[in-house]
C-alpha cells in the first residue's frame, strides 16, 4: 500500500474573498449584485467587531419567488430586502471539513455552494466546482501513485459462459 496524502480540509481550498449581501439591501439591489458578480448566491451578513456574522444565504431562486409574487400577484405590500426573502440558518460547514464529507454533504443537499463558518463568522465559500477540481487533484496524487498497476480483467470469458448450455447434465 502507498503512503496517501491526507485527505485536504476545506481551508486548503476555499475562497476567501467573498462578495457579500447585507440583510437591509432591497430586493432589486440584491438581484443587481447577483447579476453583476455573475454568481447564483451570496452569504448574507452583519457586520460585528470587524467581522462578517453570517445570518443567511440568498439565492437566484429565493429572488425569483419572491421577484414573481411581488410581480405577478402584487404581493408583498411591504418592500422586500435580502432579510425578508433570504434562507436563514443555511448549511454551514466549518475549515476543518475534510473533503470527503464535504462530497457527502454536496451530494446529500444537492448543494451548490457552502459557506465557511467559525463561531458564526464568515471565513470562506466552497463551490461543487472547487469541490470537484480538490477531488481530481487528490485522485491524481494518491490512486495513480499505487506501486502496481491496475488490472482490467478480461471479463468476455466469463460472461461468454453464462450463456452456455451443459447439455452433458440436461
Amino acid at each position: 500500500m502507498t503512503d496517501q496524502k491526507p485527505s485536504p480540509v476545506a481551508s486548503d481550498f476555499m475562497t476567501t474573498h467573498v462578495e457579500v449581501v447585507t440583510p437591509d439591501m432591497h430586493m432589486s439591489d440584491v438581484i443587481h449584485f447577483l447579476l453583476k458578480h455573475n454568481v447564483s448566491n451570496a452569504p448574507v451578513v452583519e457586520h460585528k467587531d470587524g467581522k462578517k456574522i453570517l445570518i443567511g444565504f440568498i439565492s437566484e431562486h429565493d429572488c425569483l419567488c419572491a421577484l414573481s409574487d411581488e410581480v405577478f400577484f402584487g404581493f408583498p405590500s411591504p418592500p422586500q430586502t435580502a432579510r425578508t426573502i433570504m434562507t436563514a440558518h443555511p448549511i454551514c460547514i466549518s475549515p476543518s471539513t475534510e473533503l470527503f464529507s464535504l462530497v457527502s454533504v454536496f451530494n446529500s443537499h444537492k448543494l451548490r455552494h457552502l459557506p465557511v463558518v467559525e463561531n458564526g463568522h464568515l471565513l470562506g465559500i466552497v463551490s461543487r466546482h472547487d469541490i470537484l477540481k480538490e477531488m481530481d487533484e487528490y485522485y491524481k496524487q494518491n490512486l495513480h501513485k499505487q506501486n502496481h498497476d491496475r488490472m482490467l480483467r478480461d471479463t468476455s470469458q466469463t460472461l461468454n459462459l453464462r450463456f452456455t448450455i451443459d447439455r452433458d447434465h440436461e
